[in-house]
């Protein structure tokens, strides 16, 4: 998981303004004023001043997880690669190990074990047992690098023979890597960031909030320790 820093607009003096100007007021340099009402701003839900400052990222994660960082819709635009138009060569996650399933009735999120081995069946589709009947019992991360390779194949071998870039990807698998760009208001970043850096939400979207943090806190120090505490 990669965000990267592109480009940004304002900083904690922005949203100090954004919020004083109601009283035709301006701060020159944030002092400790200033920072009392960004913290007023920010606990009691006052969003707006938070909404003029602005940051655009480039974000590459694996397609599984863009979708889900696609949900966050109000306060953001997204501009992708789009396969219809590159051919160029895949790439892939590969998770450091297989979390096991949720326990109980938890429906999403991950258990505590390792799931190492896969055992499944392959059962002929018309005569079932005994034709063309194998059993497997193998490891998970040696059957995933072979799906990998042969849908890199299929796909390779479709460009090649003159197959339409935007149906030959639909043989990529969702953990290959995609990249777009990203703009939102501090106020969504932060949202976003609140909900995404929360421990119930997927390890690898955990993974990328870290990486906004780490820019967002350089651009807007005061506002966004601030608003991730609110």
């Amino acid at each position: 998981m990669q965000a990267e820093y592109i480009d940004h607009m304002g900083s904690d003096l922005t949203v100090v303004n954004a919020a004083r100007v109601s009283f035709n007021k301006k701060s020159e340099v944030l002092d400790a004023k200033d920072e009392k009402l960004i913290d007023y701003l920010a606990s009691h839900g006052h969003w707006t001043p938070f909404a003029h400052a602005v940051i655009t990222m480039r974000e590459t994660v694996p397609i599984f997880v863009a979708r889900q960082r696609f949900k966050h819709t109000v306060g953001w635009s997204y501009n992708e690669v789009s396969r219809r138009y590159v051919s160029d060569k895949p790439e892939f996650y590969t998770p450091l190990k297989w979390r096991s399933a949720p326990v109980g009735s938890v429906k999403q999120g991950s258990g505590l074990d390792e799931i190492t081995r896969l055992k499944f069946e392959i059962v002929d589709p018309i005569y079932g047992k005994g034709f063309g009947y194998e059993e497997f019992d193998t490891s998970i991360s040696d059957v995933y690098e072979n799906l990998l390779l042969h849908a890199e194949l299929v796909y390779n071998a479709m460009i090649e023979n003159n197959v339409a870039p935007e149906q030959a990807r639909m043989v990529l698998p969702q953990s290959m890597y995609t990249s777009y760009h990203v703009t939102g208001s501090l106020y969504a970043w932060a949202n976003a960031y609140k909900q995404r850096s929360d421990p119930h939400a997927q390890l690898e979207i955990q993974e990328l909030a870290k990486d906004w943090d780490k820019v967002i806190s350089e651009l807007f120090p005061y506002s966004w320790d601030s608003l991730k505490k609110s």
